[in-house]
């Protein structure tokens, strides 16, 4: 009887504590429900993918993709479930081909695969072993060299290679400090500055699963959706910026300045639709900072432009004063003309033409420095430039004190500016007075291309009046067709600009000016057409090593070739075809239907391979392109070279990168000979030469 009563008792407890656990569902203090579903329940992390940066017409600037690291597994344990070696075996073969394929001498290669710790389990080699394409990785791949493995990194794509690079930046792998998860992390430029929008959200995705690990069919039990990054626009034509490159490369190359930059912005809005500099992030000894917003210099004679914009504004100039040319005693000091013996006694509308230094002193005299100082930050000057999207910006600056530095600031010296606040100036002489906000980026847009955040043009004040600014292009013009006029290697046929050249000493370290004959910045700053402006274009280059011919004549040939183009394209297209076009998918259609359909919408078409079926075209389906321009259509196949006569710089360039076919230009304008002629088949290893010409 007690044995059942204490089997009874027992059976009553355990009812009872069986019925707290069901329903309050904790034992031991612990919530079991919740162990349970973690338990029987697995999450995986989804990872949001990167946002696109683009062109103004959606040609992607900067995508994702995957890069490859190579290592070698050492260890004679590493062995497959069959039994199958699959450390390195052979190393001195195995040195010969890494060292061909990664750039590295066979015998570091051989020491690696040979480490002091025998117990070592891999070993990579380097940067050299880093970052690997996805060709350069199946290059590797295709030796079958046992032991030799890849591990696939995520990584930025930047299709137009060294193309605007410290605009666009670069991105790095980065652990998250909360999630101990990496992931891509802008280090520069738009990636950096515009980081939170362009990473996106990751996702968490749960199933349930049997006490095996298996999952259970429908099972999913939530999670968070992942929201990949949005896509950020810019203001750039690629077009344009391909010959910007191609042409600041080839000067860059032949001159070996210090220092190269160029802008070409729309004068009405303040669009940037092209810049670049040299040093980039791909030379020999590159740059990390962006000279176009973070570098200061003084800008030389560029700044006359403005000092006579503010005489002429405070109704203080008159055009038919004289003075004496060649030095002029001030403040202590003094100030001496390029050309040191002058042009004997002239007048300040001869200054502007011969670029006197002596001149534009006499001017700021005329106005007073206060009403000159006025200006200059009327001008933005002193004063960074807001350009979202490219992080913090210099401001430049000046001591301004005493009469002779004061003067000195009328033609550029004593005072340090940006190549952007120039542009941002130059808006003002362009625009009849209204100085617009220089922009970079045209719209952000979600991950399924929805309109965040759209960039609308900014005036941002009126430091000179219409009638101003018409008198100053006017007096911009004697520069370029005067007789006496410094700029008259910047002319361009059929057409009429205006402009400014500048020469400015640099400062020394040591105090002072650098004394040698080409230690100097060299500039150009036109407006195009004169009249009218609608592009606002500015060059520097600092330093040139090789003048076999002058600097100006260097500078001409990135500023003319480009002008001309942008000036004869926007004649034809507002004349013969305003507006542009949206290019419609020829994908899958037959060559000659594909061919028929965009010539009659006024696309250019270079069909690439010997197939009868397109297989891709370069530019996207639905992207707004001006009308005129090139379309590639690609086939497959055995690829032919077309006859380039007449083609331009921007579209011999497109046909280099889309071929991967090395290319070296001589001259400038358009094509009138092609290494590889017209009909003959494309090989591996050729490199493409033309010859250019101003037609």
């Amino acid at each position: 009887m007690w044995l059942f009563f204490t089997f009874v008792a027992l059976f009553v407890v355990f009812i009872g504590r069986f019925a707290y656990i069901a329903v309050a569902k904790r034992s031991q203090g612990n919530n079991i429900e919740a162990l349970a579903q973690q338990r029987y329940t697995s999450s995986a992390t989804i990872q949001a993918k990167r946002g696109k940066i683009l062109d103004i017409n959606g040609n992607a600037l900067a995508t994702n993709t995957n890069r490859y690291t190579v290592y070698a597994i050492l260890s004679h344990s590493y062995r497959s479930s069959t039994g199958k070696k699959m450390y390195v075996q052979d190393k001195r073969k195995t040195a010969k081909i890494l060292a061909k394929e990664l750039g590295l001498s066979q015998k570091k290669v051989y020491k690696l695969l040979n480490p002091k710790n025998k117990k070592t389990f891999q070993v990579q080699f380097g940067a050299k072993g880093t970052n690997l394409t996805v060709s350069e990785m199946l290059r590797i791949k295709e030796h079958h060299l046992p032991g030799i493995q890849f591990m696939k990194v995520p990584a930025r794509s930047y299709p137009e290679g060294d193309f605007l690079s410290q605009i666009l930046g670069q991105t790095a792998m980065k652990t998250d400090p909360k999630t101990r998860q990496d992931k891509l992390v802008g280090t520069m430029g738009i990636e950096q500055a515009l980081n939170s929008i362009l990473t996106g959200e990751n996702g968490i995705k749960s199933v349930s699963q049997d006490i095996y690990g298996y999952r259970l069919t429908g099972s999913e039990t939530g999670g968070r959706k992942v929201k990949n990054g949005g896509n950020v626009y810019t203001t750039i034509d690629s077009q344009i910026q391909n010959m910007l490159e191609t042409s600041v490369e080839s000067v860059n190359n032949r001159v070996h300045p210090e220092s190269m930059t160029a802008i070409i912005a729309d004068a009405k809005t303040g669009r940037i639709i092209a810049a670049t500099q040299r040093p980039n992030l791909t030379s020999d000894k590159p740059s990390w900072v962006n000279a176009l917003t973070q570098t200061t210099y003084e800008p030389g004679s560029v700044m006359k432009m403005f000092a006579l914009s503010a005489a002429i504004d405070a109704g203080k100039f008159n055009p038919n004063k004289t003075f004496t040319s060649g030095t002029y005693a001030m403040g202590g000091g003094r100030i001496t003309d390029w050309q040191p013996s002058g042009w004997g006694t002239i007048t300040y509308r001869e200054a502007i033409d011969r670029s006197s230094n002596v001149g534009f002193a006499h001017i700021e005299q005329d106005m007073g420095a206060k009403t000159w100082r006025k200006y200059i930050h009327r001008f933005g000057f002193l004063t960074p430039v807001e350009m979202k999207g490219l992080g913090p910006q210099a401001a430049g600056q000046t001591s301004f004190k005493g009469l002779l530095e004061q003067a000195n600031t009328s033609f550029g010296q004593g005072i340090t500016v940006t190549g952007m606040q120039v542009i941002q100036a130059m808006t003002a002489i362009a625009n009849n007075g209204k100085m617009m906000q220089p922009y970079i980026i045209s719209k952000v847009t979600d991950d399924k291309d929805n309109v965040i955040s759209k960039t609308k043009p900014k005036e941002i004040g009126t430091p000179i009046t219409a009638q101003t600014a018409k008198r100053v292009r006017n007096y911009l013009k004697g520069v370029i067709y005067n007789d006496d006029g410094t700029g008259q290697v910047y002319k361009v046929d059929g057409y009429t600009i205006a402009g400014k050249t500048g020469t400015a000493q640099i400062a020394s370290p040591s105090g002072g000016y650098e004394k040698g004959e080409y230690d100097y910045i060299y500039s150009f700053a036109g407006f195009a057409p004169a009249n009218h402006p609608r592009y606002l274009i500015y060059v520097t280059m600092k330093k040139p090593k090789n003048n076999q011919q002058a600097p100006e004549k260097n500078i001409s040939q990135v500023t003319t070739p480009i002008i001309k183009f942008l000036l004869d394209r926007d004649r034809t297209n507002y004349t013969k075809h305003p507006g542009t076009i949206k290019v419609p998918n020829v994908v899958g259609k037959e060559i000659d239907k594909a061919e028929k359909q965009l010539t009659k919408q006024h696309l250019t078409v270079t069909v690439l391979g010997n197939k009868q079926t397109v297989k891709s075209q370069n530019i996207a389906p639905q992207m707004r392109v001006m009308v005129n321009q090139r379309i590639f259509l690609l086939t497959g196949g055995k690829v032919q070279m077309p006859d380039l006569k007449d083609w331009s710089q921007a579209d011999v360039q497109t046909l280099s990168q889309i071929l991967n076919l090395p290319v070296k230009m001589t001259g400038h304008g358009y094509v009138t000979d092609q290494s590889i002629k017209a009909g003959q088949e494309i090989k591996a290893n050729q490199t493409l030469v033309i010859r250019l010409k101003q037609k």
